[in-house]
């Protein structure tokens, strides 16, 4: 194994604990934060930690596919969370 592989290699299992520490960490913020607006970016940094352990996982498996799942993995959230928004400050998301 060469130098760079072992590196590539030490980087990916880094960045997998990483995003499952920011993962543990936003689901704490999840149940224990004090307002609403709290939880829904507790939740908002879920799904971009999600994001990333799906973009970590491709890298380290080397197949593309991954990066078109991360890509509606971001628009759902996206979506998700400003209807979440419209739902707790509006109280309805369509108008």
């Amino acid at each position: 194994m060469t130098s760079a592989a072992g590196f590539l290699d030490i980087a990916i299992i880094a960045a997998f604990a990483a995003l499952a520490i920011g993962q543990v960490f936003s689901m704490i913020r999840l149940v224990l934060g004090p307002s609403v607006g709290d939880r829904i970016l507790a939740l908002d940094t879920m799904v971009i930690n999600a994001l990333g352990l799906v973009v970590v996982l491709g890298i380290r498996q080397g197949v593309q596919i991954y990066f078109e799942i991360s890509l509606l993995i971001a628009m759902l959230g996206f979506v998700s969370t400003v209807a979440l928004t419209r739902f707790v400050l509006r109280g309805d998301i369509i108008e």
